[in-house]
């Protein structure tokens, strides 16, 4: 049978010698908790500080609001496409050899988007670094499979979690500090100092673990089909908002990309090496806990990127200071991914996704009653069962995704949550944008009038209804002050009528969440070592 080994030393110990201390270093799972730990702090951090320096990218480099676009779509679709090959390289050849060069490469290439000086040469870097973090992502969760034992497992996911977490929400912080007081590079730079700590200490502590099975060959077919599949769904996601959901174009590259991921499954159970094991969705447990991961960061995502424009755009507030309006639901966060590990621990994943799903069912629900100068008192409550939940569900889930494969797949496993959670949050960010943006589309007018906008002159700001469904007021300096004022009122009851469609559709999918976590999830035996 296929097995794991783990290589705690460079040189060969018989089995009488007393452990090296190389061999103590590298044997011991919590350093490589904290290896793992940076590389996933850097990649997490990159993603959510972008968003903050887009704008200022823009303005610099005179990008348009396309090519601006693909800052972000080039590092999302480049990782989609490699997440699971990087973990089934790092099964095969070695898990930390692969970890170590996605965090090298991917602070090198973040420093070359500094330097491009050009939206080419950022987008195409921006590539290179999406490669980079397809061959980190999955072997974080991979290396801890392999020297974490079971009963130990859950809570190391759930500092990973934690990690996870907690950078996706300080991005907001700290790309605001490094935007507003350094410049827009300084985002990429900031890379290139954790990425040397986490190569120098990751060669010093963590073991080398790889499959030990002798198989041969390589599934290049399933690469291909796997590669084209997930960039022709991800690409019809992510233009979608542009395109139009049902625009024959979003619906031709979505259908192509289902049709291409059919026809690797079916590839997956013929060929003697498969890229991804279809065995591994044996496991019910496996199955909905990839569902719940995706649905989980299509509400967190989402949600956070109309929250950030109702802050920043309507409410005024600097990249800064709406990073620091959210910080409970860093906070939430921090405690809340260690306590879903200690809870699926003690009672199961199938107590602590439906409790985590329902907790974001509850904060989506609430930002029914904000309007556009809710005070912050009705703010936080929202930010906290957001932090706990989402934090709740990433540790269940991802347990219920590495921990139930075997230990020889765990880099197969990393990679299937790693895709299935940038997936859903590319589906939650485009989704939720079209939601707000029909519904602005559709009461904008009205919205206007009612403010006491002229009816003439409201149907031609109407068509400003892209910029109202960012949180931008279609007003002009020229303007009388009343009418102004007027626009501003009509164009944010308009974006906060967008803002609570957004809310219904995320409350009512966590609510299918706890229906499909609950009947879904059934407690028993996790997957064999082997």
């Amino acid at each position: 049978m296929p097995s794991t080994s783990v290589d705690h030393s460079a040189v060969p110990a018989t089995p009488a010698a007393p452990a090296t201390a190389a061999a103590r270093r590298r044997a011991n799972p919590w350093l490589t908790l904290c290896a793992v730990a940076f590389g996933l702090f850097m990649v997490q951090l990159d993603g959510s500080v972008v968003a903050i320096a887009n704008p200022e990218i823009g303005r610099e480099l005179h990008a348009s609001t396309a090519q601006l676009q693909w800052v972000t779509n080039a590092y999302l679709l480049a990782l989609a496409a490699t997440l699971i090959l990087g973990g089934k390289l790092g099964d095969r050849f070695g898990r930390r050899t692969f970890y170590l060069a996605g965090v090298a490469g991917f602070a090198l290439s973040s420093v070359a988007i500094g330097l491009s000086g050009s939206i080419p040469g950022v987008v195409a870097f921006r590539a290179l670094q999406g490669v980079f973090g397809g061959l980190l992502m999955p072997n974080t969760l991979g290396l801890l499979r392999a020297v974490f034992p079971p009963r130990r497992f859950g809570m190391a996911v759930g500092i990973w979690a934690m990690v996870s977490a907690v950078s996706t929400a300080l991005g907001p912080i700290v790309g605001g500090l490094l935007v507003e007081h350094v410049s827009w590079e300084s985002v990429f730079y900031i890379n290139l100092p954790i990425g040397v700590v986490a190569c120098a200490f990751s060669a010093f502590v963590l073991p080398q673990s790889k499959n030990a099975d002798g198989d041969d060959g390589f599934d290049v077919t399933g690469v291909v089909l796997l590669a084209l599949g997930l960039l022709s769904v991800v690409f019809g996601v992510v233009k979608g908002e542009t395109w139009g959901w049902t625009s024959a174009g979003t619906w031709a590259a979505i259908g192509v990309g289902l049709l291409l991921l059919l026809l690797f499954g079916r590839h997956e159970t013929r060929v003697r090496n498969p890229l991804l094991p279809m065995r591994l969705f044996r496991s019910r447990a496996l199955t909905v806990g990839t569902v719940i991961t995706a649905l989980n960061f299509f509400v967190m995502l989402g949600v956070i990127f109309f929250v950030m424009l109702y802050l920043q755009n309507v409410r005024g507030l600097t990249p800064v200071q709406a990073g620091v309006r959210t910080l409970p639901l860093s906070l939430a966060s921090l405690v809340a991914s260690p306590l879903g590990a200690a809870l699926t621990a003690r009672f199961g994943a199938r107590f602590c996704m439906p409790l985590g799903m329902l907790l974001q069912a509850a904060a989506c629900f609430t930002l029914l009653s904000w309007t556009g100068d809710s005070s912050y008192a009705t703010m936080w409550p929202p930010f906290v069962a957001l932090g706990l939940g989402v934090g709740m569900v990433l540790s269940a889930s991802s347990d219920a995704i590495v921990g139930n494969a075997p230990v020889r797949d765990g880099g197969v496993a990393g990679g299937l949550q790693a895709t299935t959670l940038q997936i859903g949050g590319a589906l939650g960010t485009s989704v939720l944008v079209s939601v707000i943006s029909a519904r602005v589309g559709s009461t904008l007018r009205t919205e206007l009038t009612g403010a006491g906008v002229p009816g003439g002159l409201a149907g031609k700001l109407a068509e400003a209804k892209d910029a109202v469904a960012m949180g931008v007021a279609p007003v002009s300096p020229d303007m009388p002050g009343t009418l102004r004022a007027a626009v501003a009122e009509g164009s944010g009851r308009a974006f906060m009528n967008g803002v609570h469609a957004s809310a219904v559709v995320t409350g009512a999918l966590c609510l299918l969440g706890v229906a499909l976590a609950a009947a879904g999830m059934k407690e028993g035996a996790r997957a064999g070592e082997g």
